[in-house]
């Protein structure tokens, strides 16, 4: 479970980014965090990835107070969250199949039990045939897919989408967000954030609203689609 408690975050001399966050996402769901652009949707992402700290407040994830966590904590934190970004941070001259294992040679998983995990992520993404090959050479999507295998292949219990379909085609947007579906049914937290209302609309999950750092709305998938359509 992930809760935020009276949680703001600002930066000297300038108004809160978040003002006042209280929230709370259960283990296994699937959020839409959405608003403008500046809304405060990235940040409230960073800090449950450690990125950011709050200002004031309290985060709670899996009943650990990550606010106030120890530097020296976070990379364990880290372990259990996946991450995906709008640009793919893919490493240009290393293989698919390195990129989606680097996680693991970081952590010092056995080579065989890395090269096992790795086959396996992209299988699950589709992606299996296009392990020798070179991010540069694959589609947007493909390269998308592989982002989301490395950060699935340490089994976390959280993935966090910061507008990961930004840069993609109407078609290639659907098979990602039907990826990211898939990833949460077989049980894993899954957290994105949009400003794309078809994506709202077509998927129906609950979608928290935020505008200005405040959180403005809170409903369930049905309600938040039909509010799009009016």
């Amino acid at each position: 479970m992930i809760q935020f408690f009276h949680v703001y975050k600002a930066y000297p001399g300038d108004p809160p980014v978040l003002s006042d966050i209280n929230l709370s996402v259960e283990k296994g769901e699937f959020v839409f965090l959405t608003g403008p652009s500046g809304a405060g949707k990235t940040t409230l992402l960073k800090l449950i990835f450690c990125a950011e700290k709050a200002t004031k407040g309290q985060i709670l994830v899996g009943g650990r107070n990550i606010a106030r966590i120890r530097e020296s904590a976070v990379p364990y934190l880290r372990r259990n969250i996946g991450v995906v970004f709008q640009d793919f941070k893919l490493l240009p001259h290393r293989t698919v199949e390195d990129n989606v294992s680097f996680t693991l040679d970081v952590l010092g998983v056995p080579r065989a039990e890395a090269r096992d995990k790795v086959r396996r992520m992209l299988k699950l993404v589709g992606l299996e045939h296009k392990a020798d090959s070179f991010p540069l050479r694959l589609s947007g999507g493909e390269q998308q897919r592989v982002v989301i295998a490395r950060a699935l292949v340490n089994d976390p219990t959280i993935l966090l989408a910061d507008e990961p379909t930004g840069n993609l085609d109407p078609a290639l947007t659907v098979e990602i967000m039907d990826l990211l579906t898939q990833v949460n049914i077989r049980g894993t937290t899954v957290i994105v954030a949009t400003h794309d209302a078809t994506l709202l609309s077509r998927y129906q999950k609950r979608t928290v609203r935020l505008e200005r750092g405040q959180i403005v709305s809170d409903e369930d998938g049905v309600k938040a689609a039909r509010r799009m359509v009016v």
